[in-house]
């Protein structure tokens, strides 16, 4: 295949789903400018081993691939935010679904209200072991299916199962002491 073609190809099949790997990379190491940088990394090892993807899922393969420079980065930049989780560990908390919260234009104060339970919901997905994140954040903001999580991660179906619900119930512990403090 010549350069060209295979470049042609490769936007091709990245560009739809670059939001998704730039949101992913986003919640990970929790930062914007980081992110943009691991997106591009992840495209540069990308193009370098397209050779290798065989046509199956083009998002979940490119999100495999942020995931891993993500985790790549954090090891180099910031290690003490990888906290290896076990599943002997015994959960502290949960959430049944994240619902997306929609915003009502209509009323400054239901605005105002809704801004700040984003922000906190913001702060307390950012305050989640990055497994638990990555898990959470795959599922239910962009809606994969528990196997297109375990691919992307390279993990079990059951500790997808057991990530999910561990971090959605210290996501509700989070956000049932902030209630508390509010």
């Amino acid at each position: 295949m010549q350069e060209a073609e295979k470049l042609s190809r490769f936007e091709e099949a990245i560009l739809p789903h670059l939001d998704a790997a730039y949101n992913l990379a986003r919640w990970l190491v929790r930062n914007d400018h980081d992110a943009e940088d691991i997106v591009q990394e992840a495209c540069y090892r990308g193009l370098k081993y397209f050779s290798t993807f065989r046509g199956e899922n083009c998002r979940a393969w490119l999100l495999a691939i942020v995931r891993n420079t993500g985790y790549d980065w954090l090891k180099q930049k910031r290690p003490n935010d990888l906290v290896t989780i076990s599943d002997e560990d015994p959960p502290t908390d949960s959430v049944e679904r994240m619902d997306h919260l929609a915003i009502e234009t209509s009323n400054p104060e239901t605005l105002l209200i809704q801004h700040a339970d984003q922000e906190m919901l913001k702060q307390a997905l950012e305050a989640l072991p990055a497994e638990f994140r990555e898990v959470m954040i795959l599922r239910e903001i962009e809606e994969m299916s528990y196997k297109e999580i375990s691919g992307v991660c390279d993990i079990p179906l059951g500790t997808v199962m057991s990530r999910l619900a561990r971090g959605r119930k210290q996501l509700q512990q989070y956000l049932a002491k902030w209630n508390k403090q509010g």
